[in-house]
This record gives structure tokens, sequence and C-alpha cells, in this order.
């Protein structure tokens, strides 16, 4: 049985069918005769799942982390405050819903399917994977939206809408945890197939309901008093009105429950043939298998090609997709040291005068910015004269460089004058700064080359081991399991231990709250966690996290091309918009008109 790499031929032909009115192509009752189309009805169900190049508002351009160079782009709209109501930006909404009517279908027919079509045993399994796609779809909705409509079954197309108010937050988390509760009897702990590698396990639903008990236990849904009156027209408050601690213990024990399952742990080089513990690799080439024991859901149709064109410099990529200052500052030292810390032998400016004895590490001429940073720094950031790593051949890495430049090294030129600068013809970056994770060093992004076709990551270990921490810091920061959990992610990037940098913040709820949000911040980056991070802890709106910076790529080189150290200034690239209704996205009007039971969220 082929999957969801199947879905891309076959879906753009069977859901427009499955569409359509029966009498076009197929009776209702002739959908459900066969295997082949009851298959293909699931497999469109899953085309809902998050299917990108990368370009969504979350992982590039809505939080602090990334900018996206092009100014009319949807995203850079929102960060400007130019949306309201009826811009329709992202609209989530009305996709999850149709997603959501199709699983009710999908259940009510697929017993249909004759059993020398398909075993009784598929056919449970398949509802087991429907029922978790419905509540993924409704955990989608409640961390964009906020509380949901909870439709209870298939709608007939006189429905009347009006009938159908939002369920209070802690309702519709409730509801999500029991579908995840549901579907996890009839799914499996792992699959033993890899032609099943994106379907849902045991332990995606179980992650699932650790991020929906993360999102209840933080302070957007728990006791914010900016939705005092957010209610629907009966008077039925949508939100929580009081803090509840025990949200944090709830949300400690469901990222526990994924731990407890034993079916993940943190990806290494050892686990991809290597014979020595590598962190750059580690954490590289994490984004760079088929498939992992880190990874928890996936989606393994994703367009690689169009993230990496995305993220690449010219003149071969688009550099559309850039890298503030602001995370660039949030990686850590090669020591394990914030780069404001006096001891972490940080230095803002010059020139590095040796190369790092590591060899993916720094260059010797780098800014010394750049030089002595931990792995990730390397795995995930494409910065000014570094080399391009999508270039394979010492001719196409001479495609990137100036004539003045040319030297089999290919290194970015993101100073004015530069193949990727400012001057140069199409799409130029506008921050300094490209991302590297997910890109292959095998691709060949010149000539449009992208072979490799892992999974998009979803869900992994890594961000269940965080959750765990930061969950438990809120309620006993005293307890041992936040440094365990902590390090085991740090270790794998190659750091000492939090308590032996940072041993003052051991027990200290609030100094290790700072380090644990900023291990997510460099671990998830470009993973939407950033976004989802600041939204859900009331932070997104602070100033920190408005003023956006980047290196001077407007400063002329004078011809002096690497050695021009006026590109290496801080400059404040953009100051962006906040009110505190972006902490929720609008629900599109005309859902709200077809709704009227449908109240707005609070400020749209």
């Amino acid at each position: 049985m082929k999957y969801l790499l199947f879905l891309l031929v076959v879906l753009s032909s069977c859901s427009k069918y499955l569409d359509k009115k029966p009498d076009n192509l197929l009776t209702e009752d002739q959908i459900w005769q066969t295997r082949a189309n009851a298959e293909a009805y699931l497999y469109n169900i899953y085309s809902y799942v998050y299917n990108t190049d990368g370009g969504d508002y979350a992982s590039m351009g809505a939080s602090d982390e990334t900018s996206v160079s092009i100014p009319t782009t949807t995203v850079r709209q929102m960060v400007s405050g130019n949306w309201n109501v009826a811009s329709g930006y992202f609209n989530n909404w009305s996709n999850y819903y149709a997603a959501i009517k199709k699983s009710y279908v999908f259940e009510q027919n697929i017993d249909k399917v004759p059993t020398n079509q398909l075993s009784d045993d598929l056919k449970i399994q398949y509802k087991g994977e429907n029922l978790f796609l419905r509540g993924y779809y409704y955990w989608m909705i409640l961390r964009q939206y906020g509380p949901f409509v909870k439709l209870t079954g298939q709608l007939g197309q006189d429905e009347d809408f009006s009938q159908y108010p939002r369920a209070p937050f802690d309702t519709c988390a409730s509801y999500i945890s029991s579908l995840m509760d549901q579907a996890a009897l009839n799914l499996p702990a792992v699959w033993s197939s890899s032609s099943n590698n994106g379907r849902p396990t045991k332990g995606a639903c179980l992650a699932v309901k650790a991020k929906v008990a993360q999102l209840a236990a933080s302070p957007l849904w728990n006791g914010n008093t900016y939705f005092a009156n957010f209610k629907n027209a009966d008077g039925t408050a949508l939100a929580p009105a009081s803090y509840s601690e025990d949200k944090w213990k709830v949300a400690a024990a469901a990222a526990k429950a994924v731990i407890d399952g034993g079916n993940y742990k943190l990806f290494t080089n050892l686990d991809n043939g290597g014979t020595t513990f590598d962190p750059y690799l580690s954490v590289r080439d994490l984004f760079l298998t088929n498939w992992n024991d880190e990874i928890i859901f996936a989606n393994v149709g994703w367009s690689r090609w169009g993230y990496t064109k995305c993220v690449s410099p010219g003149p071969g990529g688009y550099n559309l997709y850039d890298v503030t200052q602001n995370l660039v500052d949030a990686f850590y030292m090669n020591n394990g040291r914030t780069i404001d810390d006096p001891s972490s032998n940080y230095v803002e400016t010059g020139f590095a005068p040796s190369a790092s004895t590591n060899s993916w590490g720094h260059r010797k001429s780098d800014w010394n910015m750049y030089a002595n940073r931990e792995p990730r720094f390397y795995a995930y950031i494409q910065y000014n004269a570094r080399p391009v790593l999508p270039a394979p051949t010492v001719d196409d890495k001479n495609f990137y460089s100036s004539d003045e430049n040319v030297d089999g090294q290919g290194r970015t030129e993101f100073y004015y004058n530069g193949k990727s600068g400012q001057r140069s013809a199409g799409s130029n970056n506008i921050t300094g700064y490209l991302a590297l994770k997910r890109v292959s060093p095998n691709d060949n992004i010149r000539n449009d080359v992208s072979s490799f076709h892992g999974p998009y990551i979803l869900m992994r270990y890594a961000e269940i081991l965080l959750d765990y921490a930061e969950a438990l810091n809120e309620y006993d920061p005293g307890n041992g399991d936040i440094v365990t959990y902590l390090n085991m992610v740090r270790t794998r990037a190659g750091l000492p231990g939090i308590e032996t940098v940072y041993p003052s913040a051991v027990g200290n709820k609030d100094q290790m709250r700072k380090y644990i949000l900023q291990e997510r911040e460099v671990e998830l980056c470009f993973e939407a966690d950033r976004y989802y991070t600041l939204t859900r802890r009331l932070l997104l709106g602070n100033q920190e996290n408005k003023a956006i910076y980047s290196m001077n790529v407007n400063a002329n080189d004078n011809g002096l091309g690497f050695s021009f150290t006026g590109f290496y200034t801080r400059t404040l690239f953009q100051q962006r918009f906040w009110d505190n209704k972006m902490y929720l996205f609008p629900i599109n009007q005309g859902d709200i008109e077809r709704d009227r039971a449908l109240v707005q969220n609070p400020g749209w």
C-alpha cells in the first residue's frame, strides 16, 4: 500500500471528484465500494495536514526570528498591522473545517466497503487515523483562533448554522484530548514499515494532548484578563476567568506520558552511520534523514525544493526567508553561555584571527560575532562570508562569487555590492542572514536540484522534552527533572549542562524560565514554535520582540567586499506593529456572516 507520497500524485484528481456532485463522476455509494476510492478519500483528509515550502506565518515572518524579503507578502502585511476580518490571511479556519467535515463522511461510510476489498483490521486502523486527523485539525484551530465550534457529525446542505456557537476553551481542550484517546486505541506504538512514515501513532496522540495541555496552562488561556468579556451571545464565557497552577501539572504529566512511552529518542549522527558523536552533524542531519526516532509526526509530501530555493542566496536562490539579528544573538557560545555573559568570550567586532578547530565552525577572517558559537548556529544560520551550502562543486560555488572573490569557496555576499546584496537584481536579502535548517549539502540550488525529499517535521521529541521542563518549572522549580531533560537537548547540541554554566538558575523559576525559553528559541527555530511560544506566553507584543534588527545591508562597501566592516553594524530593520487582539487570528468575516451564533475574537 502506498502512502502519502502517493497522495501528491493522485489527490489532485481524486479530491476533485470527491468534491463534485455525485452525478458528475461517482455516486456516493460507488465511492465506498472499493479500497482504492476509500483510501483516496482518507488521503484527501490527510492533505490538509500542514503542507508547505516553509512559507507560513508561524515558521517564517510572524515572530522575531525571521522576516520575508518581499514587503507585499501577507506576513509582512500582518506584522505591519495591515489586516482585518476581511483580509483572509492564512484562513485556516475554513480549510480545517472542510477536513473535519470530510472526517465525518469517512467515519460514517468506511464500514460500507466490502471486506473483500478492505479488511476489518484496516478499517479499524483507518478509523483511528481519521480520528487523529480530526483532533489534530481541531488543535490547529484552537492555537490559531482559540475556541472552536464543536461539530458532532456531518452537516446537511440546508443546515441552520446559527445553532452552532463556539465552545469554551476548556471544553475544546478536553474534546481534543478525548479524540486523541479514542484514536490511540486503534493506532500502533510504532509502524513496522517505512511505507507508513507520516501516519500517526499512539505517541503522536499523546504529543497532541501534551501540546493542548501546554496551551491551556500558558498565560494566554490561563486567567488572561484580556479575555474577560470574551463570551458567546448567550453569555457563556469562552476563556477561563482565573489562573490555575494545576494546569501546569497536567501539562507536565502529559509531556511525561510521551517520554515514558519509550518510543522516541534524540537523534544523533551515530544513528546515521557515524562512529564518533558529532553535535553539528547531529543537529543538522536530524532534518536530512528519511525518518528517525526523534520524529513524532511529520508530513512526507512537502515542497523541499521550494523551501531550499527560498532560503538560498542569490543568484541561484530567492533570498526570501531572512533570519533576524534577534535570533542570531540567541544562539549560545560554544562554552554554553549567552553572548551577553561577560564570561562567554563573545567578541562583537573585528575579524577572527584564526579558524575554528572544528571543520564546521567559523573560518579565519569571519566576523568575530560569528566565531566560537555553538554547533546549532553553524547548522542553522547562513551568514555573510560563510560558504554556500547547496553548491557541491567548485564551479557551483564560484557561481555565487563576484569576480574579485572567485576562489572555489562560494562565500555568501550579503553586503551591498555582493551577489546577494541590495544592488543585485531580483529578490535581495534584507537582514544579512538566511536559514540553513533543512538544507541538504547534496542539493544544488543553482541548477534547481533538491534530490533529497525527507519529511517536514511537525512534532519531535526534543520539543516534548522542553515542554516537560517548562511545565515543571512553573509549579515545581526545584524538581531535578528540569535540569535532566533540559540538559538532554543541550548535550545533543554539544553544550555543557545548564547547572554547570548557570548554577544560580537551578531552583529559580524566573531564571530557569529564561533559559528554557531561549533553548526553545534556538533548538526549535524555523519550526513555528517561536511564534506560538511568544503568543501563548503573551510575549509577542513586548518591545524586544517587536524591534527587529539586521546587519547594515544598505551600506555601500566601496568595493572592499568581505573586508568591509560597515556591513557588520546592528541596524533597526523594522519596528513591528502590535495590538493585543493579534494574539488570536480573526475569523474571516464570511464565516461570521454564515454562522450568526459565531462571535468574533476580541478586538477584531
